[in-house]
Parts: structure tokens; C-alpha cells; sequence
């Protein structure tokens, strides 16, 4: 039996970033953002330059744009870059990125964080193919690699970040980032905020693998405060975690093609299709099968979507289409 975790757990498909590599380097941001040109060579303030296998940078988490990715490229050529894509208006992006910070934190500079603000480089987002976010990608010697779309647990980041670091080194991309030409592990380590007690309680059951426990967490979180739109979000995700734990890819799929009207057989191939990243495969599985249901099947379908859509993020243009359809459906 294929145990299938909600998102694809391999590495998969390079992205075309070449429109990139060729763009000149612009200068430095502030403090946060990539080095400039020349920065890999030694630290601020003429520090003496970093050693063999070693690259200097501001910080280990560091912010990027259209137009300061192509430093990000030669860094990646020694360490391999996780990126984040998210913007401020996508609360799994604020669920995610806690997550992210601390485990790049303890990698101790074997990785690098750069966050993208797809609102602000529609060039990167379109680069990255980031239908939905928040999207995490490697770039490991200027070739990047797609990883996994939504909020993930601790445990399942680490495990894709272990992945990171073994194609890397099949690549020959073993360096290591130093913070200010200073040894990454006595830079300080970056410290996220705390979660909230229940969402924390949630992240530490999810990390067990009771999801039974991290569904009554958030259920309480949400039971505090119904606006705690993290909660619900996070709700949706870990009840999928719970609905495909064991389940075996072949068997769905045989099922819902023996039973095509069957709701039940039909919202089980929509999970595997949303947690493979084909989100409007999915909607179009439940909304195709919603016209033949009875009332107590469309609350059963309706509410499926509506955790789906807490998924994929309300603000994503495939949720306003598929909501629209629903509609019309519905009325």
C-alpha cells in the first residue's frame, strides 16, 4: 500500500528561469535583501572573504526581486536556495512561513531562504509557474525545482528539505552560507514568533502524526475565535492529512473509475488530485458529480469545496471560478 502524503513529496520539474540569467546584477537593497555583486568574494566592512565551499550573505533569510534573482542564481551554485513565494494577503503563506524561518535556522547555513512577494515580480511568479501560493521551490546550481504548494506541517518540510540537500549533493552543491563572513553557527539563528497555543498544540500533534488531536486543536482555536482564519485553513489541510493517511493511489483511482456518481469514491480521487497540486482537476471532479447528488450529498460535496478552497487560499482565481460554478449549481 502507497502511503500518499497531501502534496507531491518528490522533487520535480525544473522551471524555466533562463529569461533571469541574463540580467544584469542590480545593486544591494537594504538589509535583508540579496548581497550585491561581489559580495560572495568576503564579508561587510572588508571582512576577510569566506573560505573554500563557503558564501557570504546578509543573513540566512533573505528577501529577492525580478530584478536581484540573478545573485541568487550564483549563490546556488554553493548552497542550495529554498523560495518561498507568498504574499501579504495569504494567511497559509503567515502559517508556512514561521516554519520555514526556523528550519532553514537549524540547517545552520547547508540552506538559504529567499522570499518572493509574487505582487510585487510578476516575472519570478510567472518564472516559478506559482499558480497558488505560498509555492516552495529550490534552485540548487541555477536550476530550480519545484517542491510543494500549501502550508505544510514541520515534519513534512524537514523531510522535503533532507531531499533538497541529497539533490544538491548529487549536484555538487555541498557549500555552506556564512552570515557577514562570521561562521554560520555563531551568527544568530533566526528566532520566528510564536505560534498560538492551540495552532501550536496542532503543529506538535501533526508532528506525531495524530491528526485526530491537531483537528481538535485548530477546532478549538476556531471555537475561541471563529475569525482565525489560520485555524480554519490549517483545519482543512490537516483534515485532508487524516482523510488520506494509509490511502493507496491505485485503489482510489479504480474505485472512482468502477463508480463514477459515487460521491464517496469521487471526493477521494478529488483529495489525491488537490494534494498532487491538481487543484482545479479536483473542483471539477466534485462539481461534475454535484448535479446527480441528493440534498444531503450537495452539504456533504458543498462542504468538501469549501475546505478545499481554505486549502488552495480563497484569494487564488481557480477558487473564484470554481466558487462561481458552484453558484450556479447551488441556485
Amino acid at each position: 500500500m502507497t502511503n500518499l502524503p497531501p502534496v507531491p513529496a518528490g522533487l520535480r520539474g525544473a522551471v524555466d528561469l533562463s529569461s533571469l540569467v541574463n540580467r544584469p546584477p542590480a545593486p544591494a537593497g537594504p538589509s535583508g535583501g540579496p548581497p550585491a555583486e561581489g559580495a560572495t568574494a568576503g564579508g561587510a566592512g572588508g571582512a576577510p572573504a569566506p573560505a573554500a565551499g563557503q558564501v557570504a550573505v546578509p543573513g540566512l533569510v533573505l528577501d529577492a526581486t525580478d530584478e536581484t534573482f540573478t545573485q541568487v542564481l550564483e549563490i546556488s551554485n554553493t548552497v542550495p536556495v529554498i523560495v518561498d513565494l507568498w504574499a501579504e494577503w495569504c494567511g497559509p503563506c503567515k502559517q508556512l512561513s514561521p516554519v520555514l524561518d526556523k528550519l532553514v535556522g537549524e540547517y545552520a547555513g547547508r540552506l538559504l531562504l529567499v522570499k518572493v512577494d509574487v505582487d510585487a515580480n510578476p516575472q519570478l511568479t510567472q518564472a516559478f509557474q506559482a499558480q497558488s501560493i505560498p509555492a516552495v521551490a529550490a534552485v540548487i546550481g541555477g536550476r530550480p525545482v519545484q517542491l510543494f504548494v500549501g502550508a505544510l506541517p514541520e515534519a513534512q518540510v524537514r523531510d522535503v528539505f533532507e531531499q533538497v540537500l541529497e539533490l544538491a549533493a548529487q549536484n555538487g552543491v555541498t557549500g555552506t552560507a556564512v552570515v557577514d563572513g562570521a561562521p554560520v553557527d555563531e551568527a544568530d539563528e533566526v528566532e520566528p514568533e510564536p505560534l498560538p497555543p492551540h495552532h501550536q498544540d496542532a503543529y506538535d500533534a501533526i508532528d506525531r502524526g495524530d491528526y485526530a488531536a491537531a483537528i481538535t486543536a485548530y477546532k478549538t482555536a476556531i471555537a475561541q475565535d471563529p475569525r482565525d482564519q489560520l485555524a480554519v485553513a490549517g483545519l482543512a489541510q490537516v483534515s485532508l492529512l487524516e482523510r488520506l493517511q494509509g490511502a493507496s493511489l491505485a485503489d482510489v483511482r479504480a474505485a472512482a473509475a468502477a463508480a463514477p456518481t459515487d460521491l464517496d469514491a469521487q471526493l477521494d480521487v478529488a483529495d489525491l488530485d488537490l494534494s498532487g497540486g491538481h487543484i482545479e482537476d479536483a473542483f471539477d471532479r466534485v462539481l461534475t458529480v454535484f448535479p446527480s447528488l441528493d440534498p444531503p450529498g450537495r452539504d456533504v460535496a458543498r462542504a468538501r469545496l469549501l475546505e478545499y478552497f481554505e486549502i488552495v487560499g480563497v484569494d487564488d482565481p481557480r477558487v473564484a471560478t470554481a466558487r462561481r460554478r458552484l453558484a450556479m449549481l447551488l441556485y
